[in-house]
């Protein structure tokens, strides 16, 4: 059995003090083994966090128990390590990085990840939209879906403007997933507040399809914002749709830039990687900050440049 366990959350719901609410969850997690990503604000919480077994029951066992999140859904993985490097629980406006408000009681209609898998077996009509930033679907995604070519979700305003003028936003079914949900409750909401009528979303995100169904008309891998950036959705095989931005080669590793002055997140093979000592150009390699080659791990993102000198 995994030593750790990693969980993903988020609850839209009216928090009156958001402010008391993080002192709450930083004297719950302070004490125990838990590193996580946690933001709270009046419109709910969304969360990533690892930690012992003992430690994540505890917590999801607290929230039960809380009187405003006590509905949350967890989704959980296993993992050999901290996911997170640090514990950070705190303030923030936006749960979701729109800046154009939503009302979170009007969303799309949610498809469990059965009722997903069959309308993707039946494609025939309708819009299949990756509601990610390019970067991460760059390394998977689902079969025939649209990639809007948005480097952050702020950017996803303007692609509805300009979906709006291509199809008819009363008939069109619009099909929209995301990683773990959050931001599909965001622009589901976003679209229909637009004038678009047949709006679904995938419930739970692709975390939730790949533990629930599989790989069924999954492609690579899912990325996400901890130290194992890649991670796949199930057991199954599944096709490599990355590629290396030196040579194109199939890869799903993504690195950060041994530049600190770039840090540029890239795709890349094990050789390039070695050729370009871990830059994403050839540039990079003769700057004055340099990360050191052999710390570069394909499962960790960057670290500070003082821990490179302890």
């Amino acid at each position: 059995m995994s030593k750790y366990k990693v969980l993903a959350f988020y609850q839209f719901t009216d928090v009156a003090d958001p402010h008391g609410e993080v002192l709450h969850h930083k004297t719950f997690c302070e004490a125990r083994d838990i590193t996580a990503r946690i933001y709270i604000s009046e419109y709910g919480i969304n969360g990533q966090m690892s930690g012992s077994l003992k430690d994540t029951e505890a917590y999801i066992e607290w929230m039960s128990n809380h009187p405003i999140f006590s509905t949350v859904v967890f989704k959980m993985d296993d993992y050999h390590e901290h996911a997170f490097p640090r514990l950070t629980i705190k303030y923030r406006k936006q749960l979701v990085a729109l800046d154009d408000p939503f009302d979170a009681t009007k969303t799309g209609e949610r498809l469990t990840p059965e009722q997903w898998k069959e309308k993707l077996d039946h494609p025939e009509g309708q819009i299949l939209i990756d509601v990610r930033n390019d970067y991460e679907w760059k390394v998977g995604k689902f079969q025939g879906a649209t990639t809007p070519q948005c480097s952050s979700f702020r950017e996803f305003r303007e692609y509805a403007e300009n979906l709006q003028k291509k199809i008819d936003p009363r008939t069109t079914p619009i099909l929209m997933y995301c990683t773990g949900g959050i931001r599909c409750e965001a622009y589901s909401a976003y679209l229909k507040d637009k004038g678009f009528q047949k709006v679904y979303q995938l419930e739970g995100g692709i975390i939730n399809y790949g533990k629930k169904v599989g790989s069924k008309h999954w492609l690579g891998k899912l990325f996400v914002f901890d130290d194992r950036l890649t991670t796949p959705i199930s057991n199954e095989k599944t096709e490599i749709i990355g590629t290396c931005k030196h040579c194109q080669t199939p890869s799903e590793a993504y690195y950060n830039c041994a530049n600190m002055d770039c840090n540029e997140l890239f795709l890349c093979c094990p050789s390039c990687l070695e050729t370009f000592l871990g830059c994403c150009q050839t540039e990079c390699k003769t700057a004055e900050r340099l990360r050191p080659y052999h710390q570069q791990n394909p499962h960790k993102p960057f670290r500070k440049w003082y821990n490179y000198f302890k």
